[in-house]
């Protein structure tokens, strides 16, 4: 990772990945990647140098100037090129027996321009073809066991994404085509007790070889030493497919995972996907202009015909809908909850028109969404779904069917029906723990005790129509407990 040798400051640490690992962390993944004295060392992002110290036939690369000074007083025996890695490892002739480290943990929105472009091209010259979202840890993995001579090994740092996330995908595949041995170590007491995401380690070893299995290990918590662990289980690659590539169902239970791949495959269970479609609500682009209080909109004398009552955020989604009486307490509360809904083509009150000639209507218009649409005053994709889904909660996910005839933002999810399944029976199902379940292994931690489920996620919820079962019930608990506790929900 990227370090300072000046003190950072937390955005500047999460702009360019850089968080220190601690000593006995990096103290073990040395140990398991080197076997001899003779063995040298990778480190691809060496930062402060902390794994370089462990090692002393050890190599590092490092962008950060002050970061590679920093490197040189903590190891001054390690050969350290001051480059970017993706430069330096598509021209280099070295070879290692061993790799550890901390690759740096930068979000795909910031992981851009010639960087990522080197990047993504050095893989896919290698073999592993990821997408433009993917996070910059993942390529760093491929490119360095590129450099790895035949029998060698990886130990590293990486974020408990690599359990669920579709970019961690290609890195896997590549590491099991290019490995005889690949573990996977859980940790679910923070490594980095700063930060909110979970990181889990990666081992790999034997490369040049191949495995048809993945070794997964859960801890509690890590502590120092000095070869990875025995414990585990061994996941098939077939079944880590079958689970749609992750590795996160296999923190419960076996009891649990086949009592809900058994519900999964009933012929009475559907996915949400296959009976509605699942989306993301508007985009304003501005939101404070476009969504008026009741109070606001008299004031300036916007007609009722051109607002819409709309659901802002999932907050708004208690109990089993949004009723009309849910609307009149939100408007009596005064809520900025009327969305300005207007059409292209459409006459425009005068009241309006001199709305959109406000400065607020200027500052607004500069927003980047409004900029990119004309006119852009009209918001598109507003639609009236049957349902709302939340997207991010702690407790459980919300399913709430909108008897209001509601707009939704992007704060929610906004469900369609298309057949199959009335919003009854749909909502029935939704009662049944399983359901809840499914949003814990369908879905993904946000980091904080959040759970997240995008719209891909959330067509692949199921619904299932089963006979109570006590029996059941437990175990399904069991799993969602289990689930809750890896996301850090209390």
């Amino acid at each position: 990772m990227l370090h300072s040798r000046r003190p950072m400051t937390h955005e500047s640490r999460k702009s360019s990945g850089s968080y220190y690992t601690p000593d006995a962390t990096a103290a073990s993944l040395v140990s398991w990647a080197v076997r001899t004295d003779a063995d040298r060392m990778l480190d691809p992002s060496c930062g402060d140098g902390r794994f370089l110290s462990g090692h002393r036939n050890s190599t590092g690369v490092e962008q950060n100037a002050q970061a590679v000074k920093g490197a040189m007083e903590r190891a001054p025996w390690a050969t350290i090129h001051e480059s970017d890695f993706f430069t330096w490892a598509g021209q280099t002739a070295e070879r290692f027996e061993a790799a550890a480290g901390n690759p740096p943990f930068i979000r795909y929105q910031r992981f851009t321009g010639q960087v990522r472009a080197k990047a993504l091209s050095l893989c896919a010259s290698l073999g592993a073809h990821f997408s433009s979202l993917t996070s910059s840890w993942a390529p760093f993995l491929v490119a360095t066991a590129a450099l790895l001579r035949p029998g060698g090994r990886i130990a590293f740092v990486v974020p408990a994404e690599i359990g669920h996330a579709p970019y961690a995908v290609p890195l896997l595949q590549y590491l099991a085509a290019h490995f005889e041995h690949v573990q996977i170590i859980a940790v679910r007491e923070k490594i980095f007790a700063e930060l909110s995401e979970d990181c889990w380690l990666l081992y790999a070893e034997g490369f040049g070889g191949s495995t048809n299995r993945f070794r997964f290990t859960p801890l509690s918590t890590f502590e120092r030493m000095d070869a990875p662990p025995a414990s585990g289980m061994d996941v098939p690659l077939d079944e880590w497919k079958a689970w749609n590539y992750r590795l996160r169902p296999f923190l419960m239970s076996k009891a649990s995972r086949d009592l809900y791949r058994a519900n999964c495959e009933a012929p009475t269970t559907r996915r949400l996907g296959q009976i509605a479609r699942v989306g993301i609500g508007y985009v304003t682009g501005a939101n404070e202009f476009f969504h008026l209080s009741p109070s606001m909109a008299s004031k300036l004398g916007i007609p009722d015909h051109v607002l819409h009552p709309s659901v802002r955020n999932g907050r708004a989604l208690n109990g089993e809908s949004v009723s009309m009486t849910t609307v009149r307490k939100w408007l009596l509360d005064d809520e900025p909850v009327l969305l300005l809904r207007l059409k292209k083509g459409q006459k425009l009150p005068a009241s309006v028109e001199r709305y959109l000639s406000t400065d607020r209507a200027a500052e607004a218009r500069e927003a980047y969404k409004c900029r990119m649409r004309e006119p852009w005053y009209v918001v598109p994709d507003v639609t009236i779904p049957d349902a709302f889904l939340s997207y991010m909660s702690g407790d459980g996910v919300s399913l709430v069917a909108n008897r209001a005839t509601c707009v939704g933002t992007n704060s929610v999810h906004v469900i369609h029906l298309t057949g199959g399944m009335s919003l009854g029976m749909v909502q029935q199902c939704w009662k049944d723990p399983i359901a809840q379940l499914s949003c814990e292994l369908e879905g993904h931690p946000l980091g904080g005790g959040m759970l997240k489920v995008e719209p891909r996620e959330a067509g692949r919820l199921i619904l299932a129509d089963r006979p109570p079962s006590p029996v059941d019930d437990k175990l399904i608990l069991a799993g969602i407990s289990e689930m809750q506790k890896w996301r850090h929900y209390a």
